[in-house]
């Protein structure tokens, strides 16, 4: 695998971001902090856990439809994965593309070295591929990969794992018109995205019983305590999950168990919490098919193709940009 030399969060970046996000009210860290090398491997291990449906799910939907998807795509097509994981769900496009000889090269966006090093073993194995790792911001790689581009060359940005309801409205509309402006007729956008359903289904894929949610949480602040100089006790914060029913989202919270003051070295502050208090560490917003195909036609795409699975209520679609109909 290639990786572009673009830029990555730097150390001062994270320790501005904690000292400014730990002064809000509610307190909050941002989400994209939780991915670093344990954290990773610990959400790939919550992929894989029964209650957390989301991956199994958006898998046997690729599965069955992936040539589908591949179908509606000239020769050649560059894939580019937006948050790349384990590889496994890129790879079942990939198979399918070279049944087809359609796809050649995948290029791969994350800010975590351990997924796109995992993505690439994943990759490996098919032997035309040509891949190319950018280890930066989804903005910043999308920029590469624009540069990149090969004039004779179909464009498929693939969003998975519903990451994109890992963002506020309309901060997620704003992120779909950027890999809009990105793309041109002939291209498209596959986006998989979690569906509202039952309040105990959700608090179970995001506070599991064997507690390895919990454990991906709080790595958030040993990430702290590491790199930054922190001083949070683990075991005086509780990991706590609800579903905000008005606004469509579980949260993701950090919950004081005391009066405590932790200092954190590197970003020149002292943090006070209350018993009670909470650090909101992510939201995960839920969809509707309609406002699915809602958000994608705001953004400036038409939709090709949606695909449903009515069990673990999780939507696959397939957008296009205007022109390549």
């Amino acid at each position: 695998m290639r990786v572009s030399a673009a830029r990555v969060e730097a150390p001062d970046e994270f320790a501005n971001d904690v000292r400014r996000d730990l002064a809000l009210v509610p307190k909050q860290l941002q989400s994209k902090y939780l991915y670093d090398a344990l954290g990773s491997c610990l959400f790939e291990a919550i992929c894989r856990l029964p209650w957390y449906r989301i991956t199994e799910a958006e898998k046997a939907l690729l599965r069955r439809h992936a040539d589908a998807i591949l179908s509606r795509l000239p020769a050649p097509t560059d894939v580019v994965e937006l948050g790349c994981g384990s590889g496994e769900k890129l790879a079942l496009l990939t198979e399918a593309g070279a049944r087809r000889g359609t796809v050649m090269r995948v290029q791969l966006i994350d800010i975590s070295p351990t997924a796109l090093e995992a993505s690439t073993r994943t990759l490996r194995r098919f032997k035309h591929l040509s891949i190319i790792g950018h280890r930066t911001t989804y903005g910043a790689g999308l920029k590469r990969v624009a540069a990149l581009r090969r004039g004779d060359a179909a464009t498929l940005v693939v969003f998975l794992g519903s990451n994109l309801g890992n963002l506020d409205p309309p901060a997620d509309e704003e992120f779909l018109l950027s890999i809009r402006a990105t793309l041109r007729p002939g291209d498209a956008l596959l986006l998989g995205a979690d569906l509202v359903k039952p309040e105990p289904e959700l608090l179970l894929a995001y506070d599991d019983p064997l507690g390895v949610t919990s454990a991906f949480n709080k790595n958030l602040l040993v990430r702290i305590n590491r790199e930054l100089g922190g001083g949070f006790d683990l075991t005086a914060f509780e990991h706590r999950a609800i579903w905000n029913r008005k606004a469509r989202r579980v949260e993701m919270q950090l919950v004081s168990t005391r009066d405590q003051q932790v200092e954190i070295e590197a970003a020149g502050c002292a943090i006070s919490f209350r018993r009670g208090e909470l650090i909101w560490t992510e939201s995960s917003y839920k969809y509707e098919p309609e406002g699915l195909l809602g958000l994608g036609t705001r953004a400036g795409f038409v939709r090709w193709e949606q695909w449903i699975d009515p069990d673990a209520r999780f939507a696959l679609t397939l957008f296009a940009v205007p022109g390549s109909l």
